[in-house]
Parts: structure tokens; sequence; C-alpha cells
């Protein structure tokens, strides 16, 4: 599986060229399905180059006691986009509105992968951002990770939980 983290606070057209550029590296790319957890921005700009790539997406769903769980409102039209683009959806036990869970999540769905796109823009994680996190975590497992930063990419601002 090919699983996908990275930045929530990416700009709009930062999403349109990752979007872009996450497709052709998926288009060079081995086999092998999407994997990512379900939400808005990153997540939904994975999807569909995943579909467009002609690849099967796998989404993983938050669950509470394996039913589940209501999205952030900001990740709920993400979410939605992403099941109807999704092939087989994956339920979770963890809160989507604790950090905290959502790194663990991230967590699982890195170990399950065997290569990561991570979306990042190489700075260091500041407790709220766990990107680079991530990309140490996939690395100290020999998870292959393979960066995505187009040239003219742009967050918002810092993400602070």
């Amino acid at each position: 599986m090919i699983v996908a983290v990275g930045h929530d606070d990416l700009t709009a057209a930062t999403l349109k060229l990752v979007e872009e550029e996450l497709r052709d590296r998926l288009e060079r790319m081995g086999g092998g399905a999407g994997l990512v957890r379900a939400g808005a921005g990153l997540p939904v700009a994975f999807g569909r180059a995943v579909r467009a790539s002609g690849r099967r997406l796998v989404v993983l769903l938050p669950a509470q006691h394996s039913v589940p769980a209501a999205l952030p409102g900001k990740d709920r039209e993400g979410a939605r986009e992403l099941l109807l683009l999704a092939e087989e959806v994956r339920l979770a036990e963890f809160d989507p509105t604790d950090r905290g869970a959502r790194v663990g999540a991230d967590e699982r769905l890195v170990r399950s992968g065997g290569t990561v796109l991570a979306v990042w823009d190489g700075s260091s994680s500041d407790g709220g951002d766990a990107t680079a996190h991530l990309v140490a975590y996939a690395r100290a497992r020999g998870i292959p990770v393979d960066v995505v930063w187009p040239e003219g990419a742009a967050r918002t601002e810092q993400f602070t939980a």
C-alpha cells in the first residue's frame, strides 16, 4: 500500500499542485493501492490522484465502539468525497477530535504501508503538525518515504492544536 501523510494547512493553490504531483508520482510507481485517513485537504488530493492513476483507494475512518465517529466539521466534506472515491473503507478505533489519537492512527497507517508519500515542507514538528514525526517514524522502521513539496507550494499558517 502507498500511504499519504502531510500538512493539513496547505493553501488551495498548493493542494492543486500537490494533487498533480501525486498523480504523476503514482503513475510512475509500481503497483499498490492508496491508503489515507479521511479528512479535508491532502487526503482528498491524494484520493483524487490515486483514482486518476487507476489505483484502488482505501480510506480509514475513525470509529468509536465499532461505529463510525463524527469527524470535525472541516473534515466532513472531504470525507464525503473520499467515501465516493474509495473502493474500500476501514474503521479504526480513535477519537478524530484528539490530536494524539489522530497521530496514533497515522502511525498505524504508516506501519501498514509499503511506501509513504509525505507532503512535507521539511519543517520540524512544532507540537501541532506531526508530519516531521511521521516521516521520522516511517524511516526508523525502514519504510521508504518520498517527500512531495512542489515548487511554489505553501502553507496557510503553522498549525496549532
